[in-house]
C-alpha cells in the first residue's frame, strides 16, 4: 500500500454539515484535495479555498491516492463503493478508501472483501462529535479493517479527530459506532426530560446546567446540546433523519445478536414520531419539542 504524503491526492466525497469541515482540515494541512458532493453549491466554500471539483465519484477515484467518504445512508455508501461506477472499480491498486459514514457493519465487511479482491485497502471509520467536533477537529474516530491500512491512514485521521482508535477487523468500526449511538439514544431522552423538569419546576435551566454538567450526570449531549435546547436552536449538528437511520441499524444488529435494547427501541419510536411531526431535518436536540407538546 502506498504511503500517504503531502504529494498524495486525497479524494473527499460528501461535503455536508460535517464533511465540509473535515475536507477543510485536509486543505489546511497542505494536501491536494479533490471533492464531489451531490449538491455542488455545498462545496463552493471548499472550491474557493483550493479544492478541485470532480463531476462524479468515479472521477474522484480515478485521480486519487486515497478517498474519504461521509454520506447519508447505507444505500448511498453501497452505490458509491459497489455500484457500476463505484469507486472500488476505479481506484488504482494499492490505494486506500475510508468510509466515515455511519453505516451497516455487514456492508463494511462486503466493501472490505470487494476492495481486497481489487487490491484496494478499505477502512470503516465512522465518527462521533457532530458539527462541533468536525469544525474543531475533535472527532472520535473508530476504525475497522486491516491494522496496516489503519496505520497508513493515521496521518489523515489524526487531522480530523482527537480520539482515533483501531477497533479490529472490517465492520468493527461500525459496530463500535452502534455502541456509541445506543448510548446517545437513551442519553438524549434523559437530558430532554431533565430540561423539561427544570423548566416546569421553575428553575433557571442555565443554573441547573452549571450544577449537573460537572457531576455524575455529565455527558457530551448535556454540555453541547442542552444549551441549544434552552436557546430553542434546533439547527442540525446531526440530523434527526440520520439519527433514525443509525438507530435502525443498531436495532437490526442487536436483534441479530439477540440482545434486548428497550432504551434503543423507545428512543427510535420517539424520534420517528418527531420526524413524522416535520422535524426530520432538525438537529437531534429537537426531541425536547416532542416532550414539551
Amino acid at each position: 500500500m502506498k504511503e500517504i504524503t503531502k504529494q498524495s491526492v486525497i479524494g473527499f466525497i460528501g461535503t455536508g454539515v460535517m464533511g465540509q469541515s473535515m475536507a477543510g482540515h485536509l486543505l489546511e494541512a497542505g494536501y491536494q484535495v479533490v471533492i464531489f458532493n451531490r449538491t455542488k453549491d455545498k462545496a463552493l466554500h471548499l472550491i474557493n479555498r483550493g479544492a478541485k471539483w470532480a463531476d462524479t465519484p468515479r472521477q474522484v477515484a480515478e485521480i486519487s491516492d486515497a478517498v474519504i467518504t461521509i454520506v447519508g445512508y447505507p444505500k448511498d455508501v453501497e452505490e458509491i463503493y459497489l455500484g457500476e461506477n463505484g469507486i472500488l472499480h476505479h481506484l488504482k491498486r494499492d490505494s486506500l478508501a475510508i468510509d466515515m459514514t455511519t453505516s451497516s457493519p455487514k456492508l463494511a465487511e462486503r466493501i472490505f472483501e470487494v476492495g481486497k479482491g481489487k487490491g484496494v485497502s478499505t477502512l470503516d471509520a465512522p465518527v462521533s462529535g457532530g458539527d462541533i467536533g468536525a469544525k474543531e477537529a475533535r472527532l472520535s474516530i473508530m476504525a475497522g479493517g486491516d491494522e496496516e491500512s489503519f496505520e497508513t491512514a493515521r496521518p489523515l485521521l489524526d487531522l480530523l479527530g482527537s480520539n482515533v482508535v483501531y477497533q479490529g477487523k472490517a465492520g468493527a468500526g461500525q459496530h463500535t459506532k452502534m455502541c456509541n449511538q445506543i448510548t446517545i439514544a437513551s442519553n438524549m431522552m434523559g437530558v430532554s426530560e431533565a430540561l423539561l423538569y427544570a423548566k416546569k419546576s421553575g428553575l433557571n435551566p442555565d443554573n441547573v446546567l452549571k450544577s449537573i454538567t460537572s457531576g455524575a450526570a455529565g455527558s457530551w449531549s448535556l454540555s453541547n446540546l442542552v444549551p441549544r435546547m434552552i436557546d430553542e436552536d434546533y439547527a442540525p449538528g446531526f440530523y434527526v433523519k440520520h439519527f433514525i437511520k443509525d438507530l435502525k441499524i443498531a436495532l437490526e444488529s442487536s436483534r441479530e445478536m439477540e440482545i434486548k435494547t428497550p432504551g434503543l427501541e423507545l428512543a427510535l419510536s420517539l424520534y420517528e414520531e418527531l420526524a413524522h411531526n416535520g422535524e426530520e431535518n432538525s438537529g437531534t436536540q429537537a426531541l425536547i419539542k416532542l416532550l414539551e407538546n
